[in-house]
This record gives structure tokens, C-alpha cells and sequence, in this order.
């Protein structure tokens, strides 16, 4: 027995005594699997009152503006470590000893590489493909050259399953890049961090040196960090749905990437950026404030405000001064930081931000980070999928782990057509 109950009256039925159940932190939740066997469901689109999975990954306090890996703090994460330790901590539950980070990072460095045949396939989409479209088939394409080790109830075809696609991720990512511009496909050098290789198979080329800013290295990999996992968003639940009947992993992630994809989600550091060339000047700041405070006008202020977070971004912080750092390096006096520094301070001091709470969140600054390091634009996605693979993994792998874990299948309120006859005389002709 729970010690707290909630007790639901329903007409003409007796009392419901509903287990309300607590976690280590955040809101109580009550358990409602009963009332299907009462001939009730609950009813709650999008999700904003439900708990559909019991997890002790990522934790978020959106009121407070805490974010938590297995208990720590992002803030310090990033101060402190670096992304392929997140991704241990984040797969494992607990930070490595030196000699199993060692390990994990050897493991995955020497996994880099992608089937050959994989370059073929790269042939069969048009030049002018976007990217994501690419990785949502190469992604999931990867179930049939890794075939071995697709037997998801087997622990040790999982570990290997996580390791292939942490490896492969960034490998897979560039070589959507290079195709899309014509270059040549870049190899992974086994010498290089994870951020470092992952620049050196974007921006390499045959024909010269290319050699890793350790600056912008540093910002790649907290880039990484920082969109690492963040919870049960709509792309992380997409995976623990499409785990949930036993899929592959490759497809699972596949799934993901291709939720990932809306602009809702994975693409709103792109709209950040499109927001700020549309406003163009500090001096038209003004105007396009009063166009966001107007509710009959279609203009919005990207980057600003977040489904979970209701004060500032813990993440934003963290993004603000790597931003303020690329800059400084690359020496590049860049209008769109002038923009969004004001549209910050405004941010900050106007009521109406402030009352609705829209607070600068990651993605108004991780856009301009990577439009300074050279990344396009239709790559934002992809970078955020990479990222975010580890993070998939983990609740992938807590899924198929959690007892008695059975095939998703929300419910409905139906209002369409009550039960009726189809006619059975023949249709009039003409």
C-alpha cells in the first residue's frame, strides 16, 4: 500500500483509492492503471500532467532552472567534464574511474568508423537533400549492416548497439555535410577527441592541413554536453514508444532523429537565428518587441521562453559565455551577438518577459556559437541529434531494463460517429 492515496468519486461507483507515488524530487504523481478496469481513461493531450515512465536519468526543475544528470548539476558538468564523461555517467548511473573512462573512450574512438558500403548509400539521395533526411535513413539503414547485435532482451547486444551508434554518430553526421556540398568524406582519426574529430571530418579537405582550435573544440563539446539529454521531451519519448515493441535499436534511434526534426524541437536554435537576421539591427530591436507583445501579429520572439523551464535556462548561462569565447577567438564582430545581447538585457528588465516568463533558453545562443565556428544552418538539427543519441540510448536501455515494461498504447476520446448501418442499396448512377 502507497502511504498517501488520492480517493476518486466516479457517478454510481465506489470510491477509487488512486497510490499517489514520490521520487527522489519534482511533483507527487498518481497512479491511474486501475481505472481502465474501471472503464475510464485519463485524458491529457500533449501530456502536461502525465508521467509516462518511471527514470533516474535526467531530472528538471523548469520553475526552479535546475538540470540534473543522475543528480548533478549541468552548471557543473560543464565546468568540469567533458561530453564522452556525460555520456558514461549518463549510460552507466555513476562517474568513471579514470581507468574505466580510459576505457570507455578507447572503446568508442576505435569505433568511429562506418561500413564501407554506407558510402554507396549515400549516392542514392539528391545532392540538394537535407541532412536529417539523410541521417533518418542512414541511421536506421545501420540495422542492416550491423546485424549482429540487434537481439534487444540481450544485455550484451545492447552495450554493443549504444557503443556503435555513440561511435558512429559523429561520422555519420559530417558525411551528410560533405555530401551535401560536393567534398569528399573525411575518416575519423583515432587521434583526435570526440569534438576534435567530429570538426576534422566537417572541415577538412584532401588538399591541406586543417588543424582543431582548441576554443572551438571546447565549444563543440559543450554544445554536445548541453543537449546531451534533457528528459522526456517529445524525441525521447518517440524512442521509449518505438522501444517499447521491441524494435531495433537503430531504428529506435532512426524514430528520434526523425521527431528531432519538426521545428518545435530540434530546429528552434535555426529559428533563433532566422529571428535575429529578420530583425537585422539593434535599432529595430523596438519594433519587433511591440510586434511580439501584439497577439494579432505572427511575428514571435524564437529563443526565448521553454515548455519545461519557467526562469532562466541552466544550460543558457553555460552557452552565453562559450559564445561570448568563440567570438573573442575567431576575432569575429558578429551583428546578430549585438541583437540578441539587447534582446537579452530586455528580456531580463521588460514586465512582460518577465510575467510570462520568457527567459533566454539554449538555443539563443548555441545558434550563433555555430554559425561562428561555420556550421550551416540546415547542420543545427543533425549537431543536436548527434548529441542527443547518448541521452536516447540511456532511457532506451532503462526501458527495456524496467520490469514488467509493456508496448506503449495511449488512448483516445473518441467523438467521431457513433455505430451505424452502411447502406445496402447500391449507389445512384451519375
Amino acid at each position: 500500500m502507497a502511504e498517501k492515496v488520492a480517493t476518486l468519486h466516479l457517478p454510481g461507483q465506489e470510491p477509487i483509492e488512486l497510490p499517489i507515488m514520490s521520487g527522489t524530487a519534482g511533483n507527487d504523481v498518481i497512479d491511474v492503471r486501475q481505472l481502465g478496469s474501471k472503464g475510464y481513461f485519463t485524458f491529457d493531450p500533449g501530456f502536461l500532467a502525465t508521467a509516462s515512465c518511471e527514470s533516474q536519468i535526467t531530472y528538471i526543475d523548469g520553475e526552479k532552472g535546475i538540470l540534473l544528470h543522475r543528480g548533478y548539476p549541468i552548471e557543473q558538468l560543464a565546468e568540469n567534464s567533458e561530453y564522452l564523461e556525460v555520456c558514461y555517467l549518463l549510460l552507466f548511473g555513476q562517474r568513471p574511474t579514470e581507468k574505466q573512462y580510459e576505457q570507455f573512450k578507447q572503446t568508442v574512438t576505435r569505433h568511429t568508423m562506418v561500413h564501407e558500403q554506407l558510402i554507396h548509400f549515400f549516392q542514392g539521395f539528391r545532392r540538394d537533400s537535407h541532412p536529417m533526411a539523410i541521417m533518418v535513413a542512414v541511421v536506421g539503414a545501420l540495422s542492416a549492416f550491423y546485424h549482429d547485435s540487434l537481439d534487444v532482451t540481450n544485455e550484451r547486444h545492447r552495450e554493443i548497439a549504444a557503443y556503435r551508434l555513440l561511435s558512429k554518430m559523429p561520422t555519420l553526421a559530417a558525411m551528410s555535410y560533405k555530401y551535401s556540398i560536393g567534398q569528399p568524406f573525411v575518416y575519423p582519426r583515432n587521434d583526435l577527441s570526440y569534438a576534435g574529430n567530429f570538426l576534422n571530418m566537417m572541415f577538412s579537405v584532401p588538399t591541406e592541413e586543417y588543424i582543431v582550435n582548441p576554443v572551438v573544440e571546447k565549444a563543440m563539446d559543450r554544445i554536445f554536453m548541453l543537449h546531451a539529454d534533457h528528459e522526456q521531451n517529445a524525441s525521447t519519448s518517440t524512442v521509449r514508444l518505438a522501444g517499447s515493441s521491441a524494435s531495433n535499436p537503430f531504428a529506435c534511434i532512426a524514430a528520434g532523429i526523425a521527431c528531432l526534426w519538426g521545428p518545435a524541437h530540434g530546429g528552434a536554435n535555426e529559428a533563433c537565428l532566422a529571428m535575429l537576421e529578420e530583425i537585422g539591427s539593434v535599432e529595430r530591436i523596438p519594433e519587433f518587441i511591440e510586434r511580439a507583445k501584439d497577439k494579432d501579429d505572427p511575428f514571435r520572439l524564437m529563443g526565448f521562453g521553454h515548455r519545461v523551464y519557467k526562469s532562466y535556462d541552466p544550460r543558457a548561462k553555460v552557452m552565453q559565455q562559450t559564445c561570448h569565447d568563440v567570438l573573442d577567438e575567431l576575432k569575429i564582430d558578429d551583428p546578430l551577438l549585438d541583437i540578441a545581447m539587447e534582446l537579452e538585457k530586455i528580456a531580463l528588465t521588460d514586465e512582460y518577459f518577465i510575467e510570462k516568463k520568457l527567459y533566454p533558453n539554449v538555443d539563443f545562443y548555441s545558434g550563433i556559437v555555430m554559425r561562428a565556428i561555420g556550421i550551416p544552418t540546415s547542420m543545427f538539427t543533425v549537431i543536436f541529434a548527434l548529441a542527443r543519441t547518448v541521452g536516447w540510448i540511456a532511457h532506451w536501455i532503462e526501458m527495456l531494463q524496467t520490469p514488467g515494461q509493456r508496448i506503449g498504447r495511449p488512448r483516445q476520446l473518441y467523438t467521431g460517429e457513433a455505430k451505424r448501418d452502411f447502406p445496402t442499396t447500391p449507389r445512384k448512377k451519375g
